[in-house]
């Protein structure tokens, strides 16, 4: 059952923030939905958005200036949180890019995370089917994309299961997690000692192995002054990767800008043209 915190008109459509008790997180959660002017007639396409490290599910909708693209095409954004609240597992708060905001979008195996840190089955399944079910939105009209820690999300996320998610993209994703400082600290917390488990959700690793290509492409933007580029992203390593396996990428490398939103705003337009294509076929 949905809880409405907040609803206000945007571009023709809403923009909504929700609430709900979750199964999968054992948890309340919080999620943001902007549902374009045509989802009072009829169910639409949807693209999920991760977001990244620190985040919530106000950032994206508040920052990104995505709503107007939306609305010109018809597709409804849906938003999560980046990670529990109010879990109370030790140390939760202690560091800023591991524990809350911080959940990597992956379902921790390790102890004391591993009741309410489960990213991946509360996007893939639970948040999914909760939209899709009170929601007017197509359930087989979906896509993924995300940013830093959400654009790894979301390349993983698609990588796994492109029966559920047509169309995927990122900007400045974490796009080989088991080889960045951000991805071992985190991997190693939620997931343990055995680096082969880590490869289940690395970009890199999965792309050579997913069980069909994204025949129309992967769209990766990556700002060159972003001060993470050389230790964290490796968008190099995923470009090789995505050669490898014959997986159509643009991955687009900007001179001037950095890890922020200024550089989203700036092309989130071509991300949503990028899924309109293929959502709307």
């Amino acid at each position: 059952m949905l809880e409405l915190i907040e609803s206000h008109a945007s571009f023709g459509g809403t923009q909504r923030i929700y609430k709900h008790e979750s199964k999968a997180i054992g948890l309340p959660m919080r999620f943001s939905v902007f549902m374009p002017k045509e989802a009072s007639q009829k169910k639409v396409p949807a693209l999920f958005y991760l977001a990244g490290l620190t985040c919530t599910e106000e950032t994206f909708p508040i920052k990104a200036g995505a709503q107007r693209f939306a609305a010109q095409h018809g597709i409804a954004l849906i938003a999560p949180d980046t990670s529990p609240r109010g879990a109370g597992v030790p140390g939760e708060t202690d560091s800023w890019d591991f524990g809350v905001g911080a959940g990597f979008y992956v379902d921790a195996t390790q102890e004391p995370w591993g009741k309410h840190y489960r990213m991946y089955s509360y996007v893939r399944d639970e948040l999914r089917e909760t939209v899709v079910d009170e929601l007017p939105v197509d359930g087989e009209r979906l896509g993924i994309f995300g940013h830093s820690m959400g654009g790894h999300g979301a390349l993983m996320l698609a990588l796994r299961n492109p029966d559920i998610y047509r169309s995927v993209s990122a900007f400045a994703p974490i796009a080989a997690p088991t080889r960045c400082p951000w991805g071992e600290k985190a991997f190693s917390g939620y997931l343990g000692a055995d680096r082969e488990a880590w490869k289940h959700y690395d970009a890199s690793e999965l792309v050579g192995k997913a069980s069909r290509k994204f025949a129309e492409g992967i769209l990766v933007d990556q700002g060159l002054a972003d001060n993470f580029l050389a230790q964290q992203l490796n968008p190099d390593v995923f470009e090789a990767a995505c050669k490898a396996a014959g997986q159509p990428l643009t991955l687009r490398r900007h001179e001037g800008y950095d890890h922020g939103y200024f550089f989203i705003s700036t092309f989130i337009e071509d991300h949503l043209a990028h899924h309109a294509k293929v959502l709307l076929g």
